[in-house]
């Protein structure tokens, strides 16, 4: 299907505060919906729209969207590959799959994504779900986070790359990794814990540096096939 491109002024540099999105789907009647409903919301606009995975990795180049909504299975390069090829770039990916937690969604994780949504998803979800990766979170909810990483675990798949700092992490940065492994957000775990958010925030912060990770999905699955949480069901230790 050929690539459709659309202008907006965010291309041209955009407004300070707005969230630039690309579209990345086979199907433009659902690229089309997309972009309506993203349009008509304040501190959103979207950049562009792209039929195939190869297209959407040249937009991002040329664009530079914030958040790029990614279908799953497109031709010429699917959108686990494309995804794959912008490590690095700075965007933050949400695959769109119909078909929930398989092997699609692991691989995708894998690549880089930052989450998943479901087609499906209601409109007021959707626009949630763009400015919650947006602003570096992820998008694995509390009731699924722990059940989607372990499962995810048990995929097969080469070992993976252990950062060396591992073993500098400190005793309340391995205590906040489980807890961001449960599904808990900073407001969760600053109250467990009696801390302030901005400590948690802090925290996490310095997980990501010293683990090399730019999102939280990366910094569990990282805990995880590095045996730092050991896989369980709303629960590990560490």
């Amino acid at each position: 299907m050929t690539d459709t491109t659309s202008a907006t002024p965010a291309e041209a540099g955009g407004t300070e505060g707005t969230i630039r999105v690309l579209i990345a789907d086979d199907q433009a009647l659902l690229r089309g919906s997309f972009r309506v409903l993203i349009e008509a919301e304040p501190g959103l606009t979207v950049v562009g729209e792209a039929g195939t995975g190869a297209a959407a990795v040249e937009q991002v180049r040329r664009h530079r969207p914030d958040v790029v909504l990614m279908d799953i299975r497109m031709p010429e390069m699917d959108g686990i590959e494309a995804t794959r090829a912008l490590r690095g770039t700075g965007v933050r990916v949400v695959m769109l799959t119909m078909f929930g937690l398989d092997e699609y969604v692991f691989a995708a994780l894998r690549a880089g994504a930052s989450g998943f949504l479901l087609k499906d998803i209601p409109p007021a979800e959707l626009l949630h779900a763009i400015r919650v990766v947006a602003a570096g979170e992820s998008l694995l909810s509390p009731s699924v986070t722990s059940r989607l990483i372990a499962e995810f675990c048990t995929q097969p798949e080469q070992a993976p790359r252990v950062p060396a700092t591992l073993t500098s992490l400190s005793r309340r940065e391995r205590e906040i990794l489980l807890l961001v492994a449960r599904g808990l957000t900073n407001a969760d775990i600053a109250q467990k814990l009696r801390v302030s958010p901005a400590t948690v925030k802090s925290h996490i912060s310095h997980l990501f540096n010293k683990l090399d990770v730019r999102d939280r999905v990366q910094l569990v699955i990282l805990g995880y096939e590095c045996g730092l949480i050991r896989p369980g069901v709303g629960s590990g230790t560490v």
